[in-house]
């Protein structure tokens, strides 16, 4: 599978190609985009292509380092590989002696956020400080082929106190290394890590580009194509693991707490829906965050009257358009300020049932029927 297999963010693709066959490239880079839009895919794609044994500025595929490098297309083999080794009642100490560490090849490594437990996973895993010392470690080795690469998936989730530790690697780079971090928001990345990257923006993709990977890679009907496509707001990972059933009842969990913020009744009843939704959906919370914000644009669009909207929700538009005939712009303006108060406080380690509540009724103090 080499480059012009990539679909999507071009530009991106352009740039790292042209930095391998000028042989100028950078000690490090930071990848940033939705989940799943394609930025762990293109990482392990430029680790190939840097040392691939027959190409410069792409990758066969087919040579033995290729192929090696290419097991991280699959990367919860990897995973699962290394937390059975490590065992599954690892303790703390064990955790951060034993890191979590993607080789299949000697000049390749990566690291994700570890779960500590194959069976019973943390609800938040996180880059672990023996990941970084790891990678600190290995970056100064004189590479096996051309180039040592380091994908640091999830980047965003490493303690700023521990990412110091990048900063020595990142002030004193070696010559031989790439590291390439990625992150869904750089903001929450230490300013001095962000300075020393070379960045590159993934925008979400079209949605005729979803579909064609949903058609390659899958195998649903035309029809749940096109309305994975649609849901997945540009992210062909989300659109390849989305259940289309669980999503919709998600997204009409959502609307029942915004239609019940609306309706006269007492407070019990606001926080009955904010509990089912906090705590009867197999999502982690930000995903409801992000699901909120979604709604609310299709509800302001609606609200407003825009010409031709075209909705982020399609499968409850008809629950949206009801929600819009109840509320104003004014309105969603302060629901949207609310969750971005919400997910600010996120970052402090708030109580997330009680951060919805607080939300949820704030809505409900004040509001007037349209």
């Amino acid at each position: 599978m080499p480059f012009s297999d990539y679909l999507g963010n071009p530009r991106v693709v352009t740039a790292l190609r042209g930095m391998l066959a000028s042989e100028q490239v950078p000690h490090a880079m930071l990848f940033s985009g939705l989940r799943g839009v394609g930025k762990f895919t293109l990482g392990r794609m430029f680790a190939q292509a840097a040392n691939c044994e027959r190409l410069r500025d792409d990758f066969c595929g087919e040579c033995a380092t290729c192929l090696a490098i290419g097991r991280l297309a699959e990367p919860s083999a990897l995973i699962e590989q290394g937390l059975t080794e490590r065992g599954e009642s690892a303790d703390a100490a064990t955790v951060e002696r034993i890191p979590l560490l993607l080789e299949p090849h000697p000049d390749v490594c990566a690291i994700v956020p570890d779960p500590v437990r194959l069976r019973t996973p943390v609800a938040r895993p996180v880059l672990r400080v023996g990941q970084l010392r790891a990678v600190q470690r290995a970056a100064y080795f004189k590479p096996v082929s051309r180039r040592r690469v380091f994908l640091v998936d999830g980047a965003e989730t490493m303690r700023w106190d521990h990412a110091n530790i990048f900063l020595k690697i990142l002030e004193e780079p070696p010559e031989s290394a790439t590291l390439i971090l990625m992150t869904t928001n750089p903001f929450l990345l230490l300013p001095t890590i962000r300075s020393r990257c070379l960045q590159f923006r993934f925008p979400p993709l079209e949605e005729h580009l979803v579909e064609r990977i949903l058609q390659e890679r899958s195998q649903m009907s035309a029809a749940d194509r096109t309305l994975a496509a649609q849901l997945a707001d540009g992210s062909p990972g989300t659109a390849l693991t989305l259940d289309l059933a669980q999503s919709t009842e998600l997204r009409r969990a959502a609307l029942r707490v915004l239609a019940s913020a609306l309706e006269p009744r007492s407070a019990s009843d606001l926080f009955a829906q904010t509990t089912e939704l906090a705590k009867g959906q197999k999502v982690p919370f930000e995903t409801i965050l992000e699901l909120f914000y979604s709604l609310l644009s299709d509800v302001l669009e609606l609200s407003a009257e825009c010409t031709d909207p075209v909705p982020r929700n399609p499968i409850v538009r008809k629950e949206l358009t009801s929600l819009s005939r109840r509320v104003d712009p004014e309105w969603v303006a302060r629901a949207v300020a609310r969750l971005d108060e919400l997910s600010g406080r996120l970052r402090r380690n708030i109580n997330k049932q009680i951060g919805l509540d607080a939300m949820a009724l704030s809505l409900a103090v004040g509001h007037k029927e349209k």
